[in-house]
């Protein structure tokens, strides 16, 4: 056996009757549908029962199993002590599962444990199908700080292990969607809210699960959204497969959105590996960009790529452009895979003897120099899109008035602390952003004074 269907489904602790104390009544059709939910899950009969929930244990680079054989929770943070869990974990399944991690290098096991009680994420939908059904073992994990196609293969290898095992098991994505719908909500309005809801709807109530991956990192940050890895780990899950999808119900009288649909699998579908599809449209794109990129980021990649398969800095190609042999400057590499940052090294003024220099150098530096990300591999490459920026020279400002996060990039100071921020950056939309993040880099409190300079750039794609 295998995933024999899979849920998409909120969290709002609200929905649960002593926590909600009435308010629930605002979310009547949300209930409805989670109803159902429990009904099909029991009816199924599953052995075991996998949550993938955004307030389990999250890291930036590892996807958090829940060890042990169990473990207990309650709303206690949320008023209602007396609306308790206790659940058994099904060890066999996680310990096949981290096993296949290992094997493969991938990212994912039982280390870390923060805090071993259930969260609201996985309490939530246990309220309701524990009501109609018992018999059944649990897997709980995080998301995590990875792109979305990292979270589809975690998905694809969470069907492996169950299949390996015979499992009879039901997948439960836990989510909610957009937190920014309504202007009286908790979490107030953005013109992304809405957008974001009505397209997840969409293409979850179609499984066209291939589209999950086009919802940008930023915008999804700006609608607030909270289970779109959950979601696109469950699709992974049902890689390969044909699949009848279900919407039951979608809300947003809250300023929050939740929606509800399943999917169950109806055979296999050589033509719904999404994955593979996705990766070998990526490695299309970016060697089609590379062909047409200018002198600047031609020699960036060239640089990278040298670096990561040979160990040492390239010499200087001869066919550099006498313009790049000419100019010194500071110049940034920046490196994206799957449109999420990959790494990002740079120097504010020139440091070598050309400008041609300084890319090769910071290029290198950029794949394996970054603090905040592990050095790139030789698989990784043909998936890297590389882009470069040529500082202009840096002018003291007198005020924030001066700005403009599309036009110029900021360099903040303090003393010895200095931090730089490039212009026309995904998710920064303000000046108060452009500064507090350059801030946070030079490791600047946000109450220090500072002087401004302000720079712009030549951006070379």
């Amino acid at each position: 056996m295998s995933i024999v269907a899979a849920f998409m489904v909120p969290h709002p602790p609200m929905i649960v009757p002593e926590v909600g104390r009435g308010s629930q009544k605002q979310i009547e059709k949300t209930i409805k549908a989670y109803e159902k939910v429990a009904d099909l899950i029991a009816a199924l009969k599953p052995e075991t029962i996998i949550v993938s929930s955004p307030h389990s244990v999250m890291y930036s680079d590892y996807f958090h199993i829940s060890p042990g054989s169990g473990a207990v929770g309650s709303f206690a943070d949320f008023g209602a002590p007396e609306v308790k869990f206790d659940v058994e974990y099904d060890e066999e399944l996680v310990k096949t599962l981290c096993a296949r991690a290992e094997k493969s290098h991938f990212p994912a096991g039982t280390l870390g444990e923060k805090r071993p009680e259930l969260d609201h994420g996985t309490m939530v939908p246990l309220w309701f199908i524990l009501k109609k059904y018992k018999d059944f073992k649990l897997v709980r994990t995080g998301l995590s700080g990875y792109d979305l196609l990292k979270h589809y293969e975690y998905g694809v290898m969470i069907k492996d292990a169950v299949e390996s095992l015979g499992r009879r098991v039901v997948y439960v994505a836990s989510g909610d969607l957009s937190h920014k719908l309504q202007d009286y909500g908790p979490y107030g309005f953005a013109e992304e809210g809405p957008i974001y809801d009505k397209r997840i709807m969409d293409v979850c109530s179609g499984a066209r699960f291939g589209e999950l991956f086009d919802f940008d990192e930023s915008f999804c940050q700006k609608a607030a959204e909270c289970g779109h890895k959950s979601f696109v780990i469950m699709a992974g899950a049902l890689d390969g497969q044909a699949v009848e999808a279900t919407q039951y119900s979608h809300e947003d009288v809250t300023g929050v959105g939740y929606g509800i649909c399943s999917f169950v699998p109806k055979g296999e579908d050589d033509g719904r590996h999404f994955l593979a599809t996705r990766l070998q449209q990526v490695q299309n794109e970016i060697a089609q960009k590379s062909q047409k990129s200018d002198a600047w980021v031609r020699l960036a990649r060239e640089s990278a790529e040298y670096f990561v398969k040979n160990g040492r800095e390239m010499e200087l190609p001869a066919w550099v452009p006498s313009e790049l042999l000419r100019a010194r400057a500071g110049a940034f590499v920046s490196i994206h895979k799957f449109g999420a940052l990959r790494g990002c090294i740079g120097t504010i003024a020139a440091t070598k003897e050309n400008l041609a220099l300084e890319i090769i150098h910071n290029a290198v530096s950029a794949v394996s120099e970054d603090p905040r990300f592990d050095p790139v591999t030789e698989d990784e490459l043909k998936y890297l899109d590389i882009n470069v920026d040529v500082l202009g020279e840096a002018e003291k400002i007198s005020s924030p008035d001066q700005l403009d996060v599309k036009k110029y990039g900021v360099i903040v100071q303090s003393g010895y602390k200095r931090g730089l921020l490039l212009p026309d950056l995904d998710g920064v939309d303000t000046v108060e952003q452009q500064i507090s993040i350059a801030k946070r880099k030079g490791g600047i409190a946000p109450g220090e004074d500072v002087d401004l300079f302000r720079f712009e750039v030549v951006r070379h794609y």
